[in-house]
């Protein structure tokens, strides 16, 4: 039989909660890696192959770290754990040190990274006056720059948010919307909504966008502005054409930040119409203060499922051509 890795951990409250209720987080563990855990007292033992098993032992240990340091341990920062040290041989980083070298703080979370991606993504959104994350739903793009606007504004580094998406209609007409023109554009707008939400409160940013600190600008209506000291978000930007995305670029004042997110695989565009977004990153990459961070399959952080099916669509995507020429 294989010698196990011993682990011990000082605290047993700590090794309770890092296992999880009913040993949930073990189970997850050795679900994902292959390997069995045993705890006795305030050891684990750790079985299976060597590779598996140092995996095992990196993502335990780190997150015994992270309670240590008062931070929760849940099933999400489990598994956050282990899609980073899927990815560790790249970047040589534990996944304690991913998931806590950059934090977004905002009034009601804290925003981790959970995958390298979003790591670099982080970084890039606190430092660069203009970013783009790119990739499939669900990889928390829109999520992490509403985060980072929201830290922003309450720190007084920017004056006002500015929120804005190309309005295209998706098998909907948008004059058959009832209401005044705001109204039929929040639908629209709603994973910003709900960002908002999670970050700062329903009540707290209805009121600062009662006052102007927060606006709802749909893309059509940035024309002649010049906009200093905001955090300008463009949501959805796969669905604008290169003279709209120019416009919206063009916007940036003195002291602003621009965030720039999309999914390639998701336009509305009607065919033939060239993609702004593709044309942006085609142009613009390279560039000195232009961030542009694209994600895979392997960052999406929802359901487990949700992977799997924009893999699937993905990798049918590819064969497309394959049989076109065949």
């Amino acid at each position: 039989m294989t010698t196990p890795l011993q682990l011990t951990f000082p605290d047993n409250r700590l090794l309770a909660e890092l296992c999880g209720r009913q040993d949930s987080n073990l189970q997850l563990v050795e679900d994902s890696l292959g390997v069995q855990l045993v705890a006795r007292g305030n050891q684990l033992a750790i079985f299976g192959p060597s590779d598996q098993a140092m995996q095992a032992k990196h993502v335990l240990e780190d997150l015994y770290a992270l309670l240590e340091g008062g931070q929760s341990v849940s099933p999400a920062q489990v598994e956050a754990a282990l899609r980073v040290v899927g990815g560790m041989l790249d970047v040589g980083l534990r996944p304690g040190e991913v998931m806590t070298s950059k934090l977004i703080t905002t009034p009601l979370i804290k925003v981790q990274p959970r995958s390298i991606t979003q790591a670099r993504y982080i970084g890039a959104l606190q430092s660069a006056p203009l970013v783009f994350g790119v990739g499939p739903a669900g990889t928390g793009k829109t999520f992490m720059a509403a985060a980072q606007a929201v830290q922003l504004l309450v720190s007084r580094k920017v004056k006002k948010i500015i929120l804005t998406r190309p309005v295209v209609e998706a098998g909907e007409k948008l004059g058959f919307l009832p209401g005044t023109f705001e109204e039929k554009i929040d639908p629209y707008l709603r994973p910003l909504f709900d960002a908002l939400d999670d970050t700062m409160g329903r009540e707290k940013w209805m009121k600062l966008r009662e006052g102007g600190q927060i606006e709802i600008a749909p893309l059509a209506y940035m024309r002649g502005r010049t906009l200093s000291e905001s955090v300008l978000l463009l949501d959805e930007a796969q669905n604008t054409t290169p003279s709209q995305m120019k416009l919206f670029l063009t916007r940036m004042g003195e002291g602003s930040r621009m965030f720039v997110t999309g999914d390639m695989s998701q336009s509305d565009l009607p065919r033939g119409i060239r993609n702004g977004l593709k044309d942006a990153l085609e142009t613009l990459e390279g560039l000195r203060g232009i961030e542009i961070v694209k994600f895979r399959e392997t960052d999406v952080v929802r359901h487990p499922l949700v992977s799997t099916i924009v893999s699937a669509y993905a990798e049918k995507e590819r064969q497309i051509p394959l049989r076109l020429e065949e």
